[in-house]
């Protein structure tokens, strides 16, 4: 693919966009999502990873609790990937991403991914360039696997936040007694880095492209999540599921 410059991505919706119509049409997404997601669970022949990046505010969490919060529990994980412990250092850098890896029937929703390691290494200088691009090719065979293995449909989310929007979101965690808990000092720090990470973000989606990425225009809420869910049902639905019909007893 071309090199995407997300300096040239608009971070807000389309002139025209109106709010409350999008929301409205979201509460309907979301009640066909629901229905499609029994119906993965039901059948069970196909596997879902949805994979979200963005930077520090860019609205991670409240995309899993606003898009995928209302759906069954049985049928949807989410897993959170944060600092490696000393266990999982140990182990090649895939070793905890394919332990979560989606079962049939599932939604499975990584919170950052194995992509933290091809990204914030390389602007802390962790890894070198060459580790880099090795790491992202084991990216792809491992996306690839999934894919080609285990009918698994994997959708890679790049929350597009302004710079501008995302000191607005840091200073309110400050403020808001009920987002104080979000407070991370370091988060200004990493803020600081911005050009580094877009530039690390840019290498990323033109080397580990075999699943595109969708960039999601994410300084409104109500537009990303409208996005997520829209791109998530249409997956569903061309996955063309039925439920399975009753059960054949063995005659003894």
């Amino acid at each position: 693919m071309g090199k995407i410059r997300l300096s040239e991505i608009d971070t807000r919706a389309p002139k025209g966009w109106d709010k409350q119509e999008t929301k409205d049409k979201l509460v309907s997404v979301l009640a066909e999502l629901d229905e499609l997601q029994n119906l993965l669970y039901a059948e069970s022949q196909h596997a879902i990873l949805v994979i979200i990046q963005g930077m520090d505010a860019s609205g991670k969490d409240g995309t899993i609790r606003n898009v995928f919060g209302k759906l069954n529990p049985q049928g949807v994980l989410v897993k959170s990937f944060k600092t490696p412990t000393a266990e999982e250092l140990s182990h090649d850098f895939l070793w905890r991403i394919h332990a979560h890896a989606p079962a049939k029937g599932i939604i499975q929703l990584f919170n950052r991914s194995q992509y933290e390691d091809v990204l914030i290494t390389r602007v802390h200088k962790l890894i070198d360039d060459e580790t880099a691009y090795k790491r992202m090719k084991a990216i792809n065979h491992f996306e690839r696997l999934l894919t080609e293995h285990n009918s698994t449909h994997i959708l890679k989310f790049y929350l597009h936040i302004s710079p501008e929007e995302q000191r607005q979101r840091l200073d309110e965690r400050i403020h808001n007694p009920a987002k104080q808990w979000k407070y991370n000092e370091d988060d200004y720090k990493e803020a600081k880095l911005w050009d580094d990470y877009m530039t690390m973000y840019e290498d990323c989606f033109r080397n580990c492209n075999e699943v595109p990425w969708a960039i999601i225009p994410a300084d409104q809420n109500w537009y990303k999540e409208y996005l997520i869910a829209t791109t998530v049902r249409d997956t569903l639905k061309e996955l063309k599921m039925q439920y399975p019909g009753l059960k054949k007893t063995e005659s003894r």
